[in-house]
């Protein structure tokens, strides 16, 4: 039987001081992707430590967790 997901699977995170949802576990670079960010193009703090791109995709995310997203921007 397949688990249904439901309201309660929700969880609530903070991004840039910004209230967010998403689902339980989930990865953090689908959460990039649903807030329509590059991954390329971004650098990550999590819970108050930057997280080394190599440990995305085993980032999964909680309750509670706070992003701080920094986007580069090139030009001159």
């Amino acid at each position: 039987m397949n688990k249904v997901n439901n309201a309660t699977d929700l969880i609530h995170v903070q991004v840039n001081g910004e209230a967010k949802t998403c689902l339980s576990g989930t990865p953090l670079p689908d959460f990039l992707e649903q807030i329509s960010l590059n991954p390329k193009l971004i650098a990550v703090e999590y819970n108050g430590e930057i997280l080394t791109r190599s440990l995305w995709p085993a980032t999964q995310l909680s309750e509670g967790d706070r992003l701080e997203i920094v986007t580069i921007v090139g030009g001159g």
